[in-house]
């Protein structure tokens, strides 16, 4: 308390990512999963020094969560890419079997042609 008045800290978007953070890892029904380089922020005693731990935290995740979501873009790119190439085969696979099968009937009829004389 300053002069009577009680004073008001006011936090990033970090802190409340971290709260949120921690209140769903709490409330959460799975099962915790450990995550190299996370630190255990609960074992601090200081607020501030608790604080950097989980804006640390935070950090780290939000580099996962972009890594993840670029190697995840480049699998659905290469996964786009292989679907192209998958339906240009399929389409001259239908090509050739539609000319194979032109050629079949004209060899029956053919055949036939000189059977009806």
């Amino acid at each position: 308390m300053i002069g009577g008045q009680p004073q008001h800290r006011h936090h990033g978007p970090a802190a409340f990512i971290c709260v949120g953070l921690l209140f769903m890892a709490l409330v959460s029904p799975t099962a915790a999963q450990d995550i190299r380089g996370l630190e255990v922020c609960s074992a601090e005693k200081q607020m501030e020094r608790r604080t950097g731990c989980l804006q640390t935290n935070v950090e780290l995740l939000q580099q996962a969560l972009t890594r993840l979501s670029r190697e995840t873009q480049d699998k659905i790119a290469a996964a786009g890419r292989d679907l192209a190439t998958a339906r240009a085969e399929i389409a001259a696979l239908k090509s050739a079997l539609a000319k194979l099968d032109s050629e079949l009937a004209q060899m029956k009829t053919k055949i036939e042609a000189p059977a009806k004389k």
